[in-house]
């Protein structure tokens, strides 16, 4: 189990992120909101100051799909 201490900090923090960044938040509302489903192709592209853009991606497996579902549960 979690700190209590550790966890205000992180909902802290992630109120924080959604402040700062809310087309951020909304974007992945709209999106995981409605499910990934298993196959589905997650894509991400960070370009850092004057560097070059490196993008990754993954296909979302059924082991994907528990672990988020068991960070749902952490609420």
């Amino acid at each position: 189990m979690m700190n209590p201490a550790a966890l205000l900090k992180i909902r802290s923090a992630f109120s924080r992120f959604q402040a700062d960044h809310p087309k951020v938040v909304n974007y992945f509302q709209v999106v995981f909101g409605t499910g990934v489903p298993e196959g589905s192709v997650i894509e991400v592209t960070v370009t850092k100051p004057g560097g070059e853009p490196v993008t990754t991606n993954l296909k979302v497996t059924a082991s994907d799909l528990e672990l988020v579902n068991m960070l749902k549960d952490l609420k």
